[in-house]
Protein backbone atom coordinates (compact mmCIF):
# COMPACT_ATOMS: atom_id res chain seq x y z
CA UNK A 1 0.00 0.00 0.00
CA UNK A 2 2.95 1.85 1.18
CA UNK A 3 4.20 1.91 -2.92
CA UNK A 4 1.23 2.52 -4.34
CA UNK A 5 0.59 5.72 -2.00
CA UNK A 6 3.67 6.61 -3.04
CA UNK A 7 3.65 6.39 -6.94
CA UNK A 8 0.30 7.55 -6.95
CA UNK A 9 1.21 11.16 -5.20
CA UNK A 10 3.89 11.89 -7.31
CA UNK A 11 1.96 10.76 -10.74
CA UNK A 12 -0.84 12.81 -9.66
CA UNK A 13 0.82 15.93 -8.24
CA UNK A 14 3.37 16.55 -11.11
CA UNK A 15 -0.29 16.36 -13.28
CA UNK A 16 -1.67 18.57 -11.08
CA UNK A 17 1.00 21.38 -11.73
CA UNK A 18 -0.49 23.87 -14.05
CA UNK A 19 -3.40 21.91 -14.45
CA UNK A 20 -6.90 23.97 -14.84
CA UNK A 21 -7.83 22.52 -11.60
CA UNK A 22 -5.16 25.32 -9.97
CA UNK A 23 -6.34 27.97 -12.10
CA UNK A 24 -10.08 27.15 -10.59
CA UNK A 25 -8.65 27.16 -6.97
CA UNK A 26 -6.55 30.10 -7.67
CA UNK A 27 -9.65 31.78 -8.48
CA UNK A 28 -11.92 30.96 -5.65
CA UNK A 29 -8.93 32.16 -3.39
CA UNK A 30 -8.60 35.60 -4.65
CA UNK A 31 -12.94 35.98 -3.19
CA UNK A 32 -12.59 33.54 -0.31
CA UNK A 33 -11.41 32.72 2.74
CA UNK A 34 -8.38 30.54 2.36
CA UNK A 35 -9.48 27.85 4.78
CA UNK A 36 -12.49 27.58 2.85
CA UNK A 37 -11.28 26.86 -0.35
CA UNK A 38 -8.87 24.16 0.98
CA UNK A 39 -11.45 22.49 2.52
CA UNK A 40 -13.79 22.72 -0.94
CA UNK A 41 -10.64 21.36 -2.42
CA UNK A 42 -9.89 18.35 0.02
CA UNK A 43 -13.60 17.21 0.13
CA UNK A 44 -13.74 17.39 -3.92
CA UNK A 45 -10.07 15.58 -3.93
CA UNK A 46 -11.78 12.79 -1.66
CA UNK A 47 -14.87 12.45 -3.74
CA UNK A 48 -13.05 12.50 -7.74
CA UNK A 49 -10.62 10.28 -6.36
CA UNK A 50 -12.77 7.98 -4.50
CA UNK A 51 -15.45 7.53 -7.74
CA UNK A 52 -11.85 6.96 -9.81
CA UNK A 53 -10.35 4.11 -7.57
CA UNK A 54 -13.61 2.55 -7.45
CA UNK A 55 -14.30 2.75 -11.29
CA UNK A 56 -10.95 1.47 -11.81
CA UNK A 57 -10.57 -1.23 -9.15
CA UNK A 58 -13.83 -2.68 -9.99
CA UNK A 59 -14.85 -1.98 -13.41
CA UNK A 60 -11.82 -1.01 -15.27
CA UNK A 61 -13.81 1.55 -17.33
CA UNK A 62 -13.75 5.54 -17.43
CA UNK A 63 -16.44 8.04 -17.36
CA UNK A 64 -18.00 9.50 -20.35
CA UNK A 65 -15.64 12.33 -20.87
CA UNK A 66 -18.08 14.79 -23.24
CA UNK A 67 -21.33 14.62 -21.08
CA UNK A 68 -18.63 15.83 -18.35
CA UNK A 69 -17.14 17.93 -20.00
CA UNK A 70 -20.51 19.84 -20.94
CA UNK A 71 -22.02 20.24 -17.30
CA UNK A 72 -18.65 21.26 -16.66
CA UNK A 73 -18.73 24.15 -19.40
CA UNK A 74 -22.39 24.94 -18.29
CA UNK A 75 -21.00 25.54 -14.79
CA UNK A 76 -18.23 27.88 -15.37
CA UNK A 77 -20.33 30.18 -17.41
CA UNK A 78 -22.79 30.24 -14.49
CA UNK A 79 -20.25 31.00 -12.09
CA UNK A 80 -19.07 33.60 -14.68
CA UNK A 81 -22.34 35.21 -14.55
CA UNK A 82 -22.31 35.08 -10.80
CA UNK A 83 -19.23 36.60 -10.45
CA UNK A 84 -19.80 39.56 -12.88
CA UNK A 85 -23.26 40.61 -10.82
CA UNK A 86 -21.02 40.62 -7.43
CA UNK A 87 -18.67 43.04 -9.54
CA UNK A 88 -21.10 45.39 -9.81
CA UNK A 89 -22.46 45.76 -6.80
CA UNK A 90 -18.71 46.10 -5.17
CA UNK A 91 -16.62 49.04 -5.03
CA UNK A 92 -13.37 49.98 -5.67
CA UNK A 93 -11.58 49.64 -2.40
CA UNK A 94 -9.06 47.15 -0.90
CA UNK A 95 -10.79 43.57 -1.57
CA UNK A 96 -12.31 42.23 1.69
CA UNK A 97 -12.50 38.19 2.52
CA UNK A 98 -16.10 36.68 1.62
CA UNK A 99 -18.08 34.17 3.09
CA UNK A 100 -21.13 34.16 1.55
CA UNK A 101 -23.69 31.54 1.17
CA UNK A 102 -23.06 28.40 -1.09
CA UNK A 103 -19.69 29.06 -1.39
CA UNK A 104 -18.18 25.50 -0.15
CA UNK A 105 -20.80 24.00 -2.93
CA UNK A 106 -19.87 25.81 -5.28
CA UNK A 107 -16.10 25.38 -4.88
CA UNK A 108 -16.41 21.57 -4.66
CA UNK A 109 -19.18 21.14 -7.18
CA UNK A 110 -16.67 23.00 -9.83
CA UNK A 111 -13.45 21.01 -9.12
CA UNK A 112 -15.50 17.84 -8.93
CA UNK A 113 -17.02 18.54 -12.22
CA UNK A 114 -13.57 19.56 -13.91
CA UNK A 115 -11.69 16.55 -12.47
CA UNK A 116 -14.44 14.02 -13.84
CA UNK A 117 -12.70 14.23 -17.17
CA UNK A 118 -9.51 15.37 -16.77
CA UNK A 119 -5.80 13.23 -16.98
CA UNK A 120 -5.38 13.02 -13.60
CA UNK A 121 -8.50 11.02 -13.20
CA UNK A 122 -7.61 8.80 -15.89
CA UNK A 123 -4.42 8.28 -14.20
CA UNK A 124 -6.41 7.48 -11.02
CA UNK A 125 -8.50 5.23 -12.79
CA UNK A 126 -5.33 3.24 -14.30
CA UNK A 127 -3.18 3.64 -10.61
CA UNK A 128 -6.50 1.78 -9.43
CA UNK A 129 -6.68 -1.20 -11.60
CA UNK A 130 -3.29 -2.22 -11.22
CA UNK A 131 -2.13 -1.43 -7.75
CA UNK A 132 -3.91 -1.13 -4.07
CA UNK A 133 -6.82 1.20 -4.32
CA UNK A 134 -6.74 2.40 -0.35
CA UNK A 135 -3.09 3.45 -1.44
CA UNK A 136 -3.95 5.03 -4.52
CA UNK A 137 -7.16 6.84 -3.30
CA UNK A 138 -4.91 8.06 -0.32
CA UNK A 139 -1.85 9.45 -2.51
CA UNK A 140 -4.00 10.79 -5.21
CA UNK A 141 -5.94 12.51 -2.72
CA UNK A 142 -3.09 14.34 -0.75
CA UNK A 143 -1.32 15.04 -4.21
CA UNK A 144 -4.58 16.66 -5.40
CA UNK A 145 -4.84 18.93 -1.96
CA UNK A 146 -1.12 20.12 -1.46
CA UNK A 147 -0.93 20.93 -5.69
CA UNK A 148 -3.91 23.42 -5.36
CA UNK A 149 -2.74 24.32 -1.78
CA UNK A 150 0.31 26.20 -3.87
CA UNK A 151 -2.37 27.72 -6.19
CA UNK A 152 -4.24 29.09 -2.64
CA UNK A 153 -0.98 30.52 -1.25
CA UNK A 154 -0.54 32.58 -5.27
CA UNK A 155 -4.31 33.60 -4.70
CA UNK A 156 -3.80 35.12 -1.13
CA UNK A 157 -1.04 36.98 -2.41
CA UNK A 158 -2.88 38.64 -5.34
CA UNK A 159 -5.82 38.65 -2.95
CA UNK A 160 -3.65 41.35 -0.75
CA UNK A 161 -2.83 43.84 -3.72
CA UNK A 162 -5.61 44.07 -5.70
CA UNK A 163 -9.17 46.15 -5.36
CA UNK A 164 -11.67 43.96 -5.05
CA UNK A 165 -13.78 45.07 -8.28
CA UNK A 166 -10.74 43.57 -10.14
CA UNK A 167 -10.70 40.47 -8.10
CA UNK A 168 -14.61 40.00 -9.23
CA UNK A 169 -14.12 40.95 -13.30
CA UNK A 170 -10.23 38.59 -13.23
CA UNK A 171 -12.23 35.81 -11.66
CA UNK A 172 -15.36 36.06 -14.12
CA UNK A 173 -12.73 36.44 -17.21
CA UNK A 174 -11.09 33.27 -15.69
CA UNK A 175 -14.58 31.21 -15.20
CA UNK A 176 -15.64 32.26 -19.11
CA UNK A 177 -12.18 31.13 -20.39
CA UNK A 178 -12.85 28.01 -18.72
CA UNK A 179 -16.40 27.36 -19.74
CA UNK A 180 -16.16 28.23 -23.80
CA UNK A 181 -12.70 25.66 -23.55
CA UNK A 182 -14.44 22.72 -21.93
CA UNK A 183 -17.27 23.53 -24.28
CA UNK A 184 -15.82 23.65 -27.81
CA UNK A 185 -12.34 21.58 -27.11
CA UNK A 186 -13.74 19.21 -24.26
CA UNK A 187 -17.15 18.50 -25.01
CA UNK A 188 -17.79 19.71 -28.93
CA UNK A 189 -14.09 18.58 -30.24
CA UNK A 190 -13.32 22.25 -31.95
CA UNK A 191 -10.30 23.01 -30.26
CA UNK A 192 -9.57 25.84 -32.92
CA UNK A 193 -12.70 27.70 -31.74
CA UNK A 194 -11.89 27.05 -28.40
CA UNK A 195 -8.56 29.14 -29.34
CA UNK A 196 -10.40 31.63 -30.92
CA UNK A 197 -13.29 32.62 -28.50
CA UNK A 198 -10.78 32.86 -25.68
CA UNK A 199 -8.87 35.08 -27.74
CA UNK A 200 -11.76 37.02 -28.44
CA UNK A 201 -12.56 37.39 -24.60
CA UNK A 202 -8.98 38.68 -23.84
CA UNK A 203 -9.13 41.35 -26.71
CA UNK A 204 -12.67 42.94 -25.61
CA UNK A 205 -11.41 42.61 -22.01
CA UNK A 206 -8.35 44.49 -22.71
CA UNK A 207 -9.92 47.22 -25.28
CA UNK A 208 -12.47 47.72 -21.87
CA UNK A 209 -9.57 47.93 -19.58
CA UNK A 210 -8.24 50.53 -21.82
CA UNK A 211 -11.49 52.36 -22.13
CA UNK A 212 -11.34 52.44 -18.73
CA UNK A 213 -8.16 53.30 -17.88
CA UNK A 214 -8.94 56.72 -20.40
CA UNK A 215 -11.75 57.71 -18.60
CA UNK A 216 -10.68 57.54 -15.35
CA UNK A 217 -7.80 59.55 -16.87
CA UNK A 218 -9.55 62.29 -18.12
CA UNK A 219 -11.73 62.50 -14.94
CA UNK A 220 -8.83 63.15 -12.93
CA UNK A 221 -7.83 66.10 -15.69
CA UNK A 222 -11.11 67.86 -15.85
CA UNK A 223 -11.29 69.16 -12.64
CA UNK A 224 -8.04 70.89 -12.71
CA UNK A 225 -8.60 72.11 -16.58
CA UNK A 226 -12.20 73.58 -15.25
CA UNK A 227 -10.09 75.07 -11.62
CA UNK A 228 -7.18 76.38 -13.15
CA UNK A 229 -7.80 80.62 -13.74
CA UNK A 230 -7.48 81.86 -17.29
CA UNK A 231 -4.12 83.57 -18.33
CA UNK A 232 -5.48 87.27 -18.49
CA UNK A 233 -6.65 87.20 -14.95
CA UNK A 234 -3.14 85.70 -13.84
CA UNK A 235 -1.29 88.34 -14.91
CA UNK A 236 -0.53 91.52 -11.85
CA UNK A 237 -3.17 94.35 -12.70
CA UNK A 238 -1.33 97.80 -13.29
CA UNK A 239 -4.70 99.82 -13.31
CA UNK A 240 -6.12 101.68 -10.41
CA UNK A 241 -9.55 101.31 -9.04
CA UNK A 242 -11.84 104.02 -10.14
CA UNK A 243 -12.59 104.97 -7.02
CA UNK A 244 -9.08 106.36 -6.22
CA UNK A 245 -8.06 109.97 -6.40
CA UNK A 246 -6.24 110.60 -9.34
CA UNK A 247 -3.93 112.80 -7.46
CA UNK A 248 -3.00 109.47 -5.22
CA UNK A 249 -2.63 107.32 -8.57
CA UNK A 250 -0.06 109.48 -9.48
CA UNK A 251 2.06 109.20 -6.57
CA UNK A 252 1.73 105.99 -6.08
CA UNK A 253 2.89 105.59 -9.62
CA UNK A 254 6.19 107.98 -9.24
CA UNK A 255 7.02 106.15 -5.80
CA UNK A 256 6.88 102.48 -7.82
CA UNK A 257 9.20 104.18 -9.97
CA UNK A 258 11.08 105.94 -8.03
CA UNK A 259 11.83 102.36 -5.42
CA UNK A 260 10.43 104.28 -2.58
CA UNK A 261 7.27 102.48 -0.85
CA UNK A 262 4.31 104.84 -1.86
CA UNK A 263 3.42 107.87 0.52
CA UNK A 264 -0.33 108.03 1.99
CA UNK A 265 -2.49 110.90 1.13
CA UNK A 266 -5.13 112.06 4.04
CA UNK A 267 -8.16 112.79 2.89
CA UNK A 268 -8.85 116.98 2.85
CA UNK A 269 -11.64 116.30 6.06
CA UNK A 270 -8.45 114.94 8.01
CA UNK A 271 -6.23 117.47 6.93
CA UNK A 272 -8.46 120.42 8.49
CA UNK A 273 -8.98 118.74 11.68
CA UNK A 274 -4.96 118.38 12.28
CA UNK A 275 -4.54 121.76 11.21
CA UNK A 276 -7.11 123.43 13.70
CA UNK A 277 -5.47 121.50 16.42
CA UNK A 278 -3.21 123.71 18.55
Amino acid sequence: MLAASVLSFWVVFVAELGDRSQLITITYSLRYRWWLVLTGVAIASVLVHGVSVAIGHSLGMTLPARPMALASAVAFLIFAVWTWREAKSGDDGVSPVRKPRFALLAVVSSIVLAELSDKTTLATITLASDHDWVGVWIGTTVAMVLANGLAIVAGILLHRRMPVRLLHVLAGLLFLAFGLWMLFDSALGWRWVAVAAIAAVIAVAALLATLRVARRRQALLDPAARNRPPSDTARPSASVSATTDPTDAREVGASRLDGAPPTKRRHPTANRLLNRSP
